[in-house]
C-alpha cells in the first residue's frame, strides 16, 4: 500500500475539480483516501489478510467507496461533493492496486471475493506499522513521490491553469 502520507495526494489535487469543491468536502475526501485502510486492525483479531475483512478487503471495494461518498456527501450537505469524494475514495483502492506486494485489492466485494491488481505494479508496497521507519521506507516514499506525487502535482498544476482560463473566458 501506498503511505498514510501518500493516499491524500488526489484528494489535496482539488483543482481539478475547479474552485467549486468545498473544504469540508476536501477534508471528507482525504479522510476517505485513508480510510480504506482501517481494515489493518483486522491483523489484531486474527483476521486473516485474504479474508474479506482482512486487509485489502471490503473496505477497499468499489460498494465501501460509494457509501463512504454517499453518507460524507449526505452528512456536509454538499450533495455536488459525491463524485468528488468517491474519486478520492476509491483512489485509494486504486494506488493499492498498484503497488509491488500484497495479495491485491478486493474492488468487488462483497460480491466477489477476488483480489486485483493492475499489469503494470511500479509502486513499492509501504510496510505496515512501526516497519515503515526500516530502511524499506526510504525507497517506498521515493516510489510514492514519483509515481503519485509527481503526478499528481503535475494535474493539479494543469487543473489550476485551465480552471483559471475558463474563469477568465466568463468575464
Amino acid at each position: 500500500m501506498p503511505t498514510i502520507f501518500t493516499h491524500p495526494a488526489v484528494a489535496l489535487t482539488r483543482s481539478w475539480f475547479g474552485a467549486s469543491v468545498p473544504r469540508r468536502a476536501v477534508i471528507a475526501a482525504i479522510l476517505g483516501s485513508i480510510l480504506p485502510d482501517i481494515d489493518v486492525a483486522a491483523f489484531a483479531f486474527g483476521i486473516p489478510y485474504a479474508s474479506p475483512y482482512g486487509h485489502r478487503g471490503i473496505t477497499h471495494s468499489l460498494l465501501f467507496a460509494l457509501l463512504y461518498a454517499l453518507v460524507a456527501s449526505l452528512t456536509l450537505r454538499t450533495p455536488r461533493a459525491f463524485a468528488f469524494i468517491f474519486l478520492c475514495t476509491v483512489s485509494h483502492t486504486l494506488l493499492d492496486a498498484l503497488t509491488d506486494g500484497g495479495l491485491g485489492v478486493a474492488l468487488l466485494a462483497p460480491f466477489s471475493n477476488e483480489r486485483f491488481f493492475f499489469p503494470w505494479r511500479p509502486i513499492r508496497v509501504s510496510p505496515i506499522g512501526t516497519r515503515f521507519f526500516s530502511a524499506r521506507g526510504i525507497p517506498t516514499i521515493v516510489s510514492e513521490w514519483v509515481w503519485v506525487w509527481m503526478p499528481c502535482g503535475a494535474l493539479g498544476l494543469v487543473g489550476k491553469y485551465v480552471f483559471q482560463r475558463q474563469t477568465k473566458a466568463r468575464q
